[in-house]
């Protein structure tokens, strides 16, 4: 799908490829690998540059937010649902929004994060939208990461809860209240990049209502390639 850049419209991201002169995968694990290349940036352009890529799956997120009614809190107001992950890399134990990898051959998106949603949380949802899509990070990995929106949540009986293994054995699903998180992202106490755009994603959406928002299936310029 191309949208023109344009002062109606806005500025929009659009599909571009540059001359690939030669290309090695120098490593490969389970869940990513390194691409070495040499890439022509444009046909007059006097040397090509050399660039190592981490070719990762793709990943969904979820807000998954209640409020109103279903709050826990007295004013009704909006909640958020959290669990804390010990992120090896950074030496640090995380809050994040539920999270994971779409590992699975042909899995549709929104399948995933109502897998990962019940897995992480041993809860489920009702109704789901598109928040936001994202690239991890674009400099180095392939990684898109969507993150959608799921209201209408309600528990998992406790006989169909998936059993929770290594890091994510340690989860406590937490609901915080969604003010206090947005608070904590401005304050610089919360650092997970999914969560970060994934709160100040949603607290737009609140603002408007929640009217413009995508359906769960809408397009989405995932990187054309990946694990």
């Amino acid at each position: 799908m191309t949208r023109q850049n344009n002062a109606a419209c806005g500025p929009a991201d659009e599909r571009d490829t540059r001359e690939v002169l030669s290309a090695q995968r120098v490593w490969t694990g389970p869940i990513c690998a390194v691409d070495d290349e040499m890439i022509r940036l444009s046909p007059g352009a006097p040397e090509p540059i050399r660039r190592q890529t981490i070719a990762h799956h793709d990943a969904v997120s979820i807000i998954a937010l209640r409020e109103g009614e279903e709050s826990s809190q007295p004013d009704g107001a909006a909640e958020i649902l959290m669990v804390r992950q010990y992120r090896h890399p950074v030496r640090a134990a995380l809050w994040e929004i539920p999270a994971g990898l779409l590992d699975i051959p042909e899995e549709d998106p929104v399948i995933a994060a109502a897998r990962e949603l019940a897995e992480e949380t041993d809860h489920a949802a009702e109704r789901w939208e598109t928040l936001i899509d994202f690239y991890a990070s674009p400099g180095f990995t392939t990684e898109g990461v969507r993150c959608f929106l799921a209201r209408g949540l309600f528990p998992i009986p406790v006989e169909e809860r998936t059993e929770r293994e290594a890091e994510e054995a340690e989860f406590e699903p937490t609901w915080f209240r969604f003010d206090e998180v947005l608070d904590a992202v401005m304050g610089g106490w919360l650092h997970n990049p999914s969560t970060v755009a994934g709160v100040l994603a949603a607290e737009c959406a609140r603002k408007r209502g929640y009217e413009g928002l995508r359906p769960a299936d809408a397009p989405w310029m995932r990187s054309p390639e990946s694990m």
